[in-house]
């Protein structure tokens, strides 16, 4: 099995071996993680363990298909496991945490709504001989980051969405953009300030940020795109946070074109879900561009499966471990489709 999840990432990592987009990790210090990286994990340290999972939310597809593949990972592996999410309440996610310490967890992985509020607890798992991990900020009670640079992922959505305005827009005339982004989460918000930069470091003058409206979830962006096209009808390029922007945006634009999409029309976001893929291979909807982790829903598992052996083993190299990130296009989506779960 272990050969076969490792297959899983190098054919992923092989995809993405040559990215049009690197995110700039000046300014995080770690070790950039590639597929001799995550080979070097024995997954046998995972068989017996009790892993305790705290995110802040499940209520996404990405979330939801990750976690999912990552359940049949840590079963292949004879891990025992509890996976929860905290709904972004930081109090909530602290009384868990607390409860995998007191039920004997051996390694905690924490997704935090707030990484600054969790700090203390995790010391204390840590000071109870419980490894801990974080997915997404450079925390210091940790025994290993797993993250992103979270600006620079956005630049990289940015810059996808600026090549495209290049592409179809000018000066004289500029493309109608709605940005929908989250600022009520600090990873969220450095990642919609990082795709205003990367519009502007690529297509400045050439665009028009016409609405920027909070939208996580598909229903939320749908509601907003429809609401938006209502006051700015010529709006024809959306960028966000997430799959929920995309899924929500395709929809709205598909009703309104009646799945007639212009060669002008573009939707750029990141995370990697199974509707989203669908999305971009069919022309009936304006998915143009994601910018991707791993690959596919399995790869991200079996990577984050790998980080936890690492962890258990003592075999992390750095405390940071940067993901590397590169965009999913119509030019290679059905390899990516291929690897979903």
């Amino acid at each position: 099995m272990k050969k076969k999840l490792l297959t899983a990432i190098f054919c992923a990592a092989t995809l993405f071996a040559t990215p049009s987009f690197a995110a700039d990790t000046s300014t995080i210090t770690g070790i950039q993680a590639n597929p001799a990286f995550y080979a070097k994990a024995d997954f046998s340290v995972l068989k017996g363990k009790k892993i305790g999972i705290t995110l802040q939310s499940l209520r996404n597809a990405y979330w939801a298909g990750v976690m999912s593949a990552l359940e049949d990972v840590l079963k292949e592996q004879g891990a025992n496991f509890t996976i929860v999410d905290c709904d972004d309440k930081s109090a909530k996610q602290v009384a868990q945490i607390e409860n995998f310490i007191s039920s004997g967890c051996d390694f905690i992985m924490v997704h935090p709504s707030d990484a600054a509020a969790i700090e203390d607890v995790c010391a204390e798992a840590r000071k109870a001989g419980v490894k801990v991990m974080c997915w997404d900020d450079p925390m210091t009670n940790t025994d290993g980051n797993w993250i992103l640079n979270n600006t620079d992922l956005g630049m990289a959505i940015g810059e996808l969405c600026g090549k495209f305005i290049n592409e179809h827009y000018s000066e004289n005339n500029k493309a109608k953009v709605t940005v929908l982004g989250f600022p009520q989460t600090k990873i969220l918000l450095e990642r919609e300030e990082g795709i205003r930069a990367g519009m502007k470091k690529t297509a400045d003058g050439k665009y028009e940020i016409v609405a920027s409206q909070a939208a996580l979830r598909p229903n939320e962006a749908q509601t907003a795109i429809e609401t938006i096209l209502q006051r700015h009808p010529d709006c024809k390029v959306v960028t966000g946070i997430g799959a929920g922007p995309m899924i929500g945006a395709d929809e709205a634009l598909n009703i309104a074109t009646g799945g007639k999409i212009p060669e002008d029309m573009g939707v750029f976001t990141t995370d990697v879900t199974k509707q989203q893929l669908q999305h971009l291979a069919d022309p009936a909807y304006p998915a143009k561009g994601i910018i991707g982790f791993e690959g596919s829903d399995v790869d991200t598992a079996t990577a984050c499966a790998s980080m936890f052996a690492l962890i258990l083993s003592g075999k992390l190299p750095d405390h940071n471990v940067i993901r590397g990130v590169a965009p999913i296009t119509v030019d290679n989506v059905e390899k990516i489709k291929a690897g979903m779960k």
